[in-house]
């Protein structure tokens, strides 16, 4: 396990178990109830709804002592709305309302109607199929032109929102008289189209809170609903952007609203995680100018994202900010910048910070504080450093080296080759009672392999087997390569297939290793076995593992085993690229097929794949070596209407086999076509025209040539000087040849040693 994953450096654990105890906010404002009742009322109420249940309906109006009872005194929306809640049904008190509502005295009192009818919809969504009678109320309500109170509004915008009714919900809002649309209730709708996920009509609702001189501004109950909408964005049914998340968190802030410190950590963190830490650190500074309240966790979130993208200049001016605020950084901010300076190869600003840290009374190192830092000084090559660091922890109270702490340091010594002392670190965790794992094993193994011990490493695996430590699937990786680089093909299967019987997971690199290996063995028969093998485990295999077993073939000279490879790989719709186009074409040329080489040019062609420099020189190359100059200089041709610059090669290989067919003005040319397309000629291709120039007997196109050749600072080598020397000789051009040739006396005279030693003979 790396070191990065030993702790959450972002939050600390508190804000996990925080997490896990927390539900989802609900609305909660101290409900809208009528006045409360008076004891002497309670007797009322039960006689008043004993004798209403007593009397038939129709004789409830002609009833006397009912209306004696009810309008004797003027009567209090608390009675009614008590009365109304004590009937066993909604039906019946929907009837007593019927019943009030045909007396003067209520038909005046709208509040007192209002209550009543709260009533029947409180008894109502306690009714089986509630949503639907509700829906029926609330039209009657609406009929009989009776305003809803705060309280009958909530109820009917929740319970319809439970029922999946959102728009049913909107509808009851804004039908409600804008003095009764308060906070409470906007807040009530907010959070019914959010958990429905219509983040758009929460928006319409949020901007009329939001404005500066709103008369019903948001709460800290908007800002909790609305802010864990927003790190649940997964139940949003549309992306809402940062940039929309982070301009509603400052309008909230402008109200005096703010995330709390779990949330705005979050909020900090997602905005670091998707690369916006400048956004992050705007709205972060925008919070505190605001007077938000900041605590430590959220400024940890804000250092690590600033650690991701190296802004170690933030870093500093954020831990000022800090201390200017008196916010004592905690272990977790820093072991931030521990981590942080040590990934960066700041190891010496990473050891200041762990300095200032030990000096304080507040914060202790810890244990992962230290790894962390004898990581870094290994990774730097610093592992006497690290040692020295880990006997200073030893001193330290609590803080004891661990398997993580003796890995760091074994895989620090091994990866400088110095394999001694990490096994003698590996000697000492065991003496101390620290048990290796399977990453010291990797890592010793890894250092000995490296370093050319891969007898030592086989040798160390085999005891550790043996003690029970049983490797991984790195560990067999790792002896793989070990072989396969050394060319020992035989111990790699060997080690392939006790990877296999251990039931270890063969990652596709594994198989091309392999395969990579005993193509270059000349193995192909074994390589197509483990390519079986490969496709078995259900691992597609990739181009560049086609490419190489297509160019083993090609090597073996075993075209059709070639080109079969070639349509698997189409046939399992791996778009052959350039390269395994090249090897076939190349292929097909030199065993002078070149029928088939076109044909396979062609579709090349078709693929949309424009043909290489590399493709036309395997052609040009093989025609030339077939005698067939002419089609080599078709396909030059085509070459330069396809806009593929001939390269120096190209130029070259036609050059030299003209010039040994006698078409030497072809070849000239082409040289001067080079200088027109601005390719640079070298020594070959100077040799070329020499020799073909020397067979013609064209001595004044010679001359010319090397000093054309003085001009690109081609430099003579042993052919050049051999075709020229004997050659101008002849025409007493000793002078010209001095001044080009390096050494011309000493060649003079082998050549005249040379002539006069044929001359005896």
């Amino acid at each position: 396990m790396s070191l990065t994953k030993q702790r959450k450096l972002l939050i600390p654990q508190c804000f996990f178990l925080l997490r896990h105890l927390s539900a989802e906010p609900t609305p909660h404002v101290p409900s809208e109830a009528p006045p409360p009742l008076q004891d002497s009322k309670s007797s009322l109420i039960a006689e008043a709804i004993s004798l209403f249940l007593q009397t038939p309906h129709n004789e409830w109006k002609s009833c006397s002592q009912l209306n004696s009872l009810l309008f004797s005194s003027s009567p209090t929306p608390s009675l009614f709305f008590q009365i109304s809640r004590g009937f066993p049904s909604s039906s019946q008190a929907l009837t007593f309302f019927n019943y009030i509502k045909s007396n003067s005295i209520s038909q005046h009192n709208t509040q007192l109607l209002s209550y009543t009818f709260q009533a029947i919809f409180e008894l109502a969504s306690r009714e089986p199929d509630s949503h639907n009678k509700l829906c029926e109320l609330y039209k009657e309500c609406k009929d009989q032109n009776v305003p809803l109170s705060i309280n009958a509004a909530t109820l009917l915008i929740r319970r319809f929102g439970r029922a999946n009714m959102v728009d049913q919900s909107l509808l009851v809002y804004k039908e409600l008289e804008p003095n009764v649309r308060n906070t409470h209730i906007r807040n009530v709708l907010i959070d019914v189209v959010l958990r429905d996920g219509r983040f758009d009509d929460a928006l319409n609702v949020l901007e009329q809170m939001l404005q500066r001189d709103s008369e019903f501004p948001p709460d800290d109950v908007t800002g909790n609903i609305v802010f864990y909408a927003l790190t649940r964005k997964d139940r949003i049914r549309r992306n809402v952007s940062d940039e929309e998340i982070v301009s509603l968190v400052n309008k909230f802030g402008e109200h005096g609203v703010f995330p709390n410190m779990f949330w705005l950590t979050q909020m900090i963190s997602r905005l670091c995680r998707n690369v916006k830490t400048c956004l992050a650190w705007n709205v972060f500074h925008d919070l505190m100018k605001l007077g938000a309240p900041i605590e430590v966790a959220p400024c940890n979130a804000l250092l690590t994202g600033l650690g991701k993208v190296r802004d170690f200049e933030k870093m500093n001016q954020l831990l000022l900010e800090m201390k200017e605020t008196d916010m004592q950084p905690d272990v977790v901010t820093f072991g931030i910048l521990i981590n942080w300076f040590c990934k960066s190869w700041r190891i010496d600003e990473a050891l200041e910070v762990f300095e200032k840290m030990s000096g304080s009374k507040d914060v202790e190192p810890d244990l992962i504080i230290y790894n962390t830092l004898i990581d870094g000084f290994c990774k730097a090559g610093k592992v006497e450093e690290g040692l020295r660091l880990m006997e200073r922890m030893r001193s330290s109270e609590g803080c004891k080296p661990n398997v993580v702490t003796y890995n760091c340091l074994i895989h620090g010594f091994c990866k400088a080759g110095n394999i001694e002392s990490g096994q003698e670190i590996f000697d000492q965790m065991k003496e101390e009672g620290v048990m290796p794992n399977v990453i010291t094993l990797n890592s010793l193994i890894d250092g000995m392999c490296r370093h050319g011990r891969i007898s030592s490493a086989v040798q160390f695996f085999k005891e550790m087997m043996r003690k029970g430590l049983h490797g991984n699937a790195v560990t067999y990786k790792t002896l793989i390569n070990a072989f396969c680089n050394v060319n020992n093909i035989q111990e790699a299967m060997e080690w392939f297939h006790e990877m296999c019987q251990a039931g270890c997971f063969v990652e596709a690199t594994v198989y091309y290793d392999l395969i990579s290996g005993l193509c270059q063995a000349g193995s192909v028969d074994d390589a197509s076995i483990v390519l079986s093998k490969l496709k078995e485990a259900g691992v597609c295999p990739d181009s560049v593992c086609y490419n190489v077993l297509i160019g083993a073939f090609c090597k073996k000279k075993m075209l059709d085993e070639a080109y079969e490879m070639f349509k698997e790989m189409e046939a399992a719709e791996i778009r052959p690229d350039c390269i395994a186009y090249n090897t076939l074409i190349s292929c097909f040329c030199k065993a002078g097929n070149f029928l088939t080489a076109c044909r396979v040019m062609e579709k090349m062609l078709k693929d949309d794949l424009v043909p290489t420099v590399d493709t036309y020189r395997a052609l040009i190359l093989s025609y030339c070596l077939q005698g067939r100059e002419d089609e080599a200089m078709k396909i030059f041709r085509d070459m330069t209407e396809l806009k593929v610059a001939p390269n120096t090669v190209i130029y070259n290989v036609l050059i030299d086999s003209l010039c040994k067919n006698n078409q030497v003005e072809l070849a000239l040319c082409l040289m001067d076509d080079m200088e027109v397309k601005g390719v640079k000629p070298n020594t070959a291709t100077f040799n070329a025209m020499f020799k073909g120039l020397r067979k013609k007997n064209m001595l004044d196109k010679a001359l010319k040539l090397m000093d054309k050749m003085i001009e690109h600072g081609c430099n003579p080598d042993y052919i050049s000087t051999e075709i020229l020397t004997k050659w101008l000789s002849k025409f007493n051009e000793n002078e010209k040849l001095k001044n080009f040739v390096p050494g011309y006396k000493v060649l003079l005279g082998q050549h005249i040693t040379e002539d006069c030693r044929s001359l005896k003979q």
